[in-house]
């Protein structure tokens, strides 16, 4: 086979970006090593910023996130036993976010790009990539026990942190930055209506609560947890009693509780590599970047780079310029540091951390007061939650 763009990764934003490309007139192919029912059945983030949307508006795929899709116009922060709401909308001049599953964008991105009739390999076995720092790349892969190639002008890989995007990089053209957190999160997924219709963020003496949702019934909640716990250890019944001593009166006896859907330990982690082009090999999403969740920026800091991936792209075939491409890494860099940023002070805020019980406490629920009290303070977090401006 032949194409312009080959995509590694089926994943939301592989699917986005052929999506968008197939939209620009841009042929496209991805190729992904799981099934298609193994993408669907990862259960991730739920929380989706304006860019995002505006890119899935921008794809032709919007239609079921917004009649859907849960507009949030605020976020509500725990600690010292009370709530204190974040007015979103008011403070970042009338943006909001929206809460609508990953697993939901992807399965619109899917059926979508079967409707037009796009190529998806699924189970593509030992991909690895070539050429990619000369002017002919192709990928190469095995597929009923035949190894077949995929020519292609240029490769996306949006195959995440273990896939073989990045790992193709010559060790010497990559710089990694990283940050390990010592906790995790302890999560569940149940048919359960959420204890409030916002976010609620809990920093408390137990440790770290997230109550969030995916619909009016379905909702999905953490607890902070130590690196050594293991998943197999928490009865449904022990999740819901730590996360109900976790939460304000009112919320805890509004809590309604139910079987879980799925339960996982996830630990939290900040990764950084740089640059995120080489010759005509771009990473984008995961492949290039990690971030703790406690922000809700994976996922559309993932859609932000395929949002300039696609802009490059365009300008390469449609108006012979290669301005975007030159400086798709530059550009998607600023982006990430600051979300980087946000993401680790907000986890910092949040979290208790082993090293830092007593004082360290003290002086987080000081900050957090500051916070609540300050339009400034407030204003900064709602910007960042929201999510910042694009550049295109």
């Amino acid at each position: 086979m032949r194409t312009q763009v080959a995509i590694i990764g089926a994943g939301p934003s592989g699917l986005l970006l052929g999506q968008l490309l197939h939209q620009a007139g841009i042929d496209n192919v991805i190729l992904e090593r799981q099934s298609g029912d193994y993408v669907l059945g990862r259960i991730r983030a739920g929380v989706l910023e304006q860019i995002t949307m505006d890119l899935l508006k921008a794809a032709g795929v919007d239609r079921r996130a917004l009649a859907e899709g849960l507009p949030h116009d605020g976020i509500e922060l725990l600690f010292k036993g009370r709530r204190h709401r974040i007015d979103l909308h008011g403070l970042s001049g009338g943006k909001r976010v929206t809460v609508y599953g990953q697993t939901e964008v992807t399965r619109d991105l899917m059926e979508a790009r079967a409707a037009a009739g796009l190529v998806t390999v699924y189970e593509a076995g030992d991909v690895a990539l070539h050429g990619f720092d000369g002017d002919r790349p192709s990928v190469t892969y095995t597929q009923d026990g035949q190894t077949r190639t995929l020519a292609c002008d240029f490769i996306a890989g949006c195959d995440g942190y273990h896939g073989v995007s990045r790992k193709s990089v010559p060790a010497g053209a990559v710089t990694e930055y990283e940050k390990v957190y010592p906790f995790g999160w302890l999560g569940i997924l149940a048919d359960v209506p959420p204890v409030s219709h916002e976010l609620i963020y809990a920093n408390t003496e137990r440790g770290f609560a997230l109550c969030s949702m995916r619909s009016t019934q379905r909702s999905r909640y953490y607890v902070q947890c130590s690196l050594d716990e293991q998943v197999e250890r928490w009865s449904d019944e022990a999740f819901w009693d730590e996360l109900r001593r976790r939460l304000d009166p009112e919320a805890a006896e509004r809590l309604v509780t139910g079987p879980s859907l799925e339960k996982s330990i996830a630990p939290l982690r900040s990764f950084v590599a740089e640059p995120m082009r080489f010759g005509r090999l771009f990473l984008a999403g995961d492949a290039a970047h990690i971030v703790p969740p406690t922000g809700a920026k994976g996922l559309n800091l993932a859609a932000s780079d395929v949002g300039y991936l696609w802009q490059a792209l365009r300008e390469h075939y449609g108006e012979k310029s290669s301005a975007g491409i030159d400086h798709y890494s530059e550009t998607c860099l600023r982006r990430v540091w600051k979300a980087e940023r946000f993401s680790w002070w907000f986890t910092s805020l949040m979290h208790r951390f082993p090293e830092n019980a007593g004082f360290g406490q003290k002086i987080q629920e000081a900050e957090l007061d500051y916070l609540v009290q300050s339009r400034a303070a407030s204003t900064a977090l709602a910007e960042n939650y929201v999510g910042l401006p694009a550049e295109w």
